[in-house]
């Protein structure tokens, strides 16, 4: 996968992409992310990429000609069928579901807004989708951008160690995680769950289900409401239930 990023701190995103799941990946080349700046295509001696909004207000608006250049010239450089996406808090939710779409892409533009936002004449004709990463406000796209990065790569095959990892994470089977637990088996006056150490393989299932489904009911039940449970998914979830009082 070719990924771009258009960016006013490209050292940001190349400095970042270095580390962990992500930097392995770079280096074995099952991925390979860039980051330019719009200033690259500003056409004024001081390399202007902003200006005030129209109508008045606070705040800077990154401006259409260079960053429309500079998208151009990233989306010309990848595969075809790559797509252009915006980080903005008005965008649709990053979900698991969103990131095994784009894992299947050849390649992504990710355009990080800066200050206001972008004119939105760039965004209604060299953008495809807007994506936010929660209902809150940044001061840019970066860190949205390097959290799509994040999710997006470690599910590309042969990534991770160990393929089933990611097949296990939370939200893959519409559900949280379960609990996990690794060595001392005691640790002060806590214990590792009897059932984990018993070597019962379909013990071990059912109770790192019925630990999914119920935290999921008590963390994020609206997770819970849009999926349906088959028969073995209602009586866990009833014995945990039971289990809380």
């Amino acid at each position: 996968m070719q990924i771009t990023v258009i960016t006013l701190f490209p050292e940001l995103i190349s400095t970042a992409v270095q580390v962990g799941v992500v930097g392995r990946a770079l280096e074995r080349g099952q991925v390979s992310v860039n980051a330019i700046s719009p200033r690259e295509y500003a056409t004024d001696l001081r390399r202007t990429v902003d200006d005030r909004p129209f109508g008045g207000g606070p705040g800077m608006v990154l401006k259409v000609a260079p960053t429309r250049s500079a998208m151009r010239a990233a989306t010309e450089a990848l595969p075809a069928g790559s797509r252009r996406i915006y980080l903005g808090a008005d965008g649709a939710p990053l979900t698991q579901v969103k990131v095994a779409e784009l894992a299947s892409l050849p390649g992504m533009v990710l355009l990080a807004g800066r200050y206001e936002g972008v004119d939105e004449r760039l965004l209604s004709t060299e953008v495809d989708e807007t994506i936010s990463i929660g209902d809150y406000v940044l001061s840019g796209g970066e860190l949205p951008a390097l959290v799509l990065i994040d999710a997006v790569v470690r599910t590309l095959p042969g990534v991770l160690g160990d393929e089933a990892s990611a097949q296990q994470d939370s939200f893959m089977t519409g559900l949280l995680d379960w609990p996990h637990y690794t060595r001392p088996e005691q640790f002060e006056d806590m214990s590792v769950p009897e059932v984990l150490i018993g070597g019962n393989h379909e013990a071990i299932r059912r109770w790192r289900l019925k630990q999914a489904l119920g935290r999921t009911w008590l963390r994020r039940p609206d997770l819970l409401a849009a999926k349906v449970l088959n028969a073995e998914e209602q009586s866990l979830l009833a014995e945990f239930k039971a289990e809380q009082g």
